[in-house]
């Protein structure tokens, strides 16, 4: 747990961004309408959060006070988190083995470490009751902190979600939820409950 062995002004900054990460998760929630069981996919750098050029200085820390802003809210939902390795895994994902299982995701033999895979994916892995690794998915909702570029994971009709919150630490995020497409023509009638 952050914050047993750390200076206090160093444990402040670390509870700050717990607190962003909660409150980005929690409001991308509220406008995404997820149910149990959809996956919420998340590409985090802890370089950026801490100010620095992405992959230049990987942070366990900070990695694990995001984790515990988000995870804890999405497992309460029954949703499954997503982590999204860097590009020298091909952004692969790590999951729930449960959720890889229920989505026939075939897992690949890999696990990431804060310098191949990055600092946020290894603490999810580490979280995990028995995470898998895959290179793909389709969430349905999902957060990008400091440019991780998480499109690749998103369902095919991405909609750009804003928040009352721009930043976690000094990353800028980009969020977004996705929605069903759109088909049939001038005739066609849609279900307002799902735009």
């Amino acid at each position: 747990m952050i914050g047993d062995f750390i200076p206090q002004e160093v444990f402040v900054m670390y509870e700050e961004i717990t607190g962003q990460a909660r409150q980005a998760v929690t409001e991308l929630l509220e406008r995404a309408r997820l149910e149990p069981g959809d996956i919420f996919v998340v590409g985090c750098s802890s370089s950026e959060v801490g100010g620095h050029r992405i992959g230049s200085d990987s942070s366990p820390e900070v990695a694990q006070a995001i984790l515990d802003g988000i995870y804890p809210i999405l497992k309460e939902k029954g949703i499954y988190l997503a982590a999204q390795c860097c590009e020298h895994l091909n952004r692969a994902i790590v999951l729930e083995k449960e959720a890889a299982r229920a989505y026939g995701l075939v897992p690949v033999n890999v696990v990431p470490q804060p310098k191949a895979g990055g600092s946020f994916a290894t603490a999810a892995y580490k979280a995990f009751s028995h995470p898998v690794m895959v290179e793909h998915v389709k969430a349905a909702a999902g957060i990008d902190i400091g440019g991780t570029l998480i499109g690749m994971h998103l369902r095919e009709v991405a909609v750009p979600t804003r928040l009352s919150i721009k930043q976690i630490g000094e990353a800028n995020i980009i969020c977004a939820r996705t929605r069903p497409k759109f088909i049939g023509g001038q005739r066609a009638h849609y279900d307002e409950s799902q735009m």
